[in-house]
């Protein structure tokens, strides 16, 4: 399909759909969401002539997992974007079943895009194609078609490549899944992001000390936090355990140590990143101020999502808000990036026994609790926050069958940072220590009450509407 026919149905998406989307209560006042069609992962995310870029896998056709588009957006900040031209769409024979997942680099000035191109073929098979886009004046990217085909040992489950570059030389790490059904990450390098050398596998199932750890990983990223390496990963296929792997899929990350000379990467034990319902395919990038940023999709790949009410009004799916990843000894902790201040009104307070607290207004709001004691949050009779001298429990009712579903963390906790934004909640425990993010749908304009005989003191500030041009 040509690419211009792709632009006018993509053009035709949103002129009939985004005013339906615009006015649904459950629309964002600040998180970035698709105008109209499915959202998901994260791509291209970087910080370039002094812009933050974030692309994002996009069906504008459809509330429906497809032939992925790749949207834009920018921003001076990270609290108002303003939507660039169209990155990408599946226009050619290598990337006919969707653009997938990819990064973004600044090479020697020209911001490039590798992705995956998904092909699928009639007789079930697939395979993958790693391509490569470069970016124009005009924001406009041009493909430059295949730069890497599928590596052998592997089924077509290869993809979402993650770029960057250390002593001249480029590297990338991409998901995998092997011909006996194992996840894993390989390593290539290459001079100019044209020619690519395979340097192993660097991580993934039976390495390193794991045993089974997964049928598939996906979008993997390597960085360098406080001197220590870090391998954030999605793994599929891990076994529900009693507090954790709770989702159908997760995302976590290994700390450890990555050796250029060989080719090694020697990690620890696998931390969940964020406990909520919903979160997936993480991606980073680099702040010109040396800040590593995150911003992960507040969703998940199951059949669930299709039970979200905002499907019927023509769009699904936010990001989370961008978080600045710090760490300590091997474990990251998480904060709201500082941007995020700029959209604070007027802050009240409160104090007393938790049950005491006046019933407060969270359409787009932030809370910061100190808490001493056992208490409950209610959010709009849909989610509820209980926070006992085990840890956290989350509770909501299941979309699909209307049953109790919960979500756990286990520690003492003293102090919770809570980001609402009409259908969404992130939860940051203990300055970072552990996130839970979820999206909820009130019935009505959501409000927060609170009980049990904990002691709270209570910071709110409610959150201005982020300008999206």
């Amino acid at each position: 399909m040509s690419e211009a026919h792709l632009l006018k149905q993509a053009l035709r998406a949103v002129l009939s759909g985004q005013q339906r989307a615009a006015a649904d209560p459950h629309r964002p006042a600040w998180h970035l969401a698709p105008p109209v069609g499915l959202m998901n992962d994260p791509n291209g995310f970087i910080h370039f002539n002094q812009r933050f870029v974030l692309c994002y896998q996009w069906n504008p056709l459809a509330c429906a997992h497809g032939a992925k588009f790749w949207g834009q957006w920018s921003s001076q900040d990270l609290v108002n974007w303003r939507h660039e031209p169209l990155a990408l769409a599946p226009s050619e024979p290598y990337e006919s079943h969707g653009c997938y997942s990819g990064s973004a680099v600044d090479n020697q000035g020209v911001m490039t895009l590798l992705y995956t191109g998904n092909v699928k073929f009639d007789d079930g098979s697939r395979t993958a194609w790693q391509c490569l886009a470069t970016r124009d004046e005009h924001g406009e990217f041009h493909k430059s078609g295949p730069v890497l085909a599928l590596p052998e040992g592997y089924t077509g489950h290869v993809r979402d490549p993650k770029v960057w570059q250390h002593n001249g030389l480029w590297y990338m790490v991409l998901g995998a899944q092997n011909l006996e059904l194992q996840g894993k990450v390989l390593l290539f390098s290459s001079p100019d992001l044209h020619q690519w050398i395979s340097l192993g596998e660097i991580a993934g199932s039976h390495l390193n000390g794991l045993g089974d750890f997964g049928y598939m990983w996906e979008c993997p990223d390597l960085f360098e936090l406080d001197g220590r390496s870090v391998l954030v990963v999605c793994p599929q296929g891990l076994k529900a355990d009693t507090w954790r792997w709770r989702n159908t899929f997760q995302s976590g990350y290994f700390c450890g140590s990555f050796d250029y000379a060989n080719h090694r990467f020697d990690h620890g034990e696998f931390h969940e990143l964020d406990l909520g319902f919903e979160f997936y395919a993480p991606q980073t990038c680099l702040s010109d101020d040396g800040r590593r940023l995150m911003i992960g999709w507040m969703g998940i790949p199951d059949g669930d999502e299709f039970y979200q009410p905002t499907r019927v009004n023509g769009w699904m799916h936010t990001m989370t808000c961008p978080r600045e990843l710090i760490l300590r000894g091997d474990r990251l902790f998480q904060h709201p990036a500082r941007e995020l201040q700029q959209l604070r009104g007027q802050e009240s307070r409160f104090a007393g026994v938790a049950r005491s607290l006046p019933t407060l207004a969270i359409d787009s709001a932030e809370l910061e609790l100190s808490i001493d004691g056992s208490c409950e949050l209610n959010f709009a009779d849909t989610l509820r926050l209980t926070v006992h001298p085990e840890g956290v429990t989350l509770l909501r009712n299941n979309l699909r069958s209307g049953e109790p579903e919960n979500r756990d963390w286990r520690g003492e906790v003293s102090l919770l940072r809570i980001l609402c934004d009409r259908s969404s909640i992130e939860i940051f425990i203990n300055e970072g220590e552990a996130v839970m993010s979820s999206r909820y749908f009130p019935a009505s304009t959501p409000t927060v009450s609170f009980d049990g005989i904990g002691q709270i003191g209570l910071s709110h500030w409610s959150l201005q509407q982020c300008v999206i041009e």
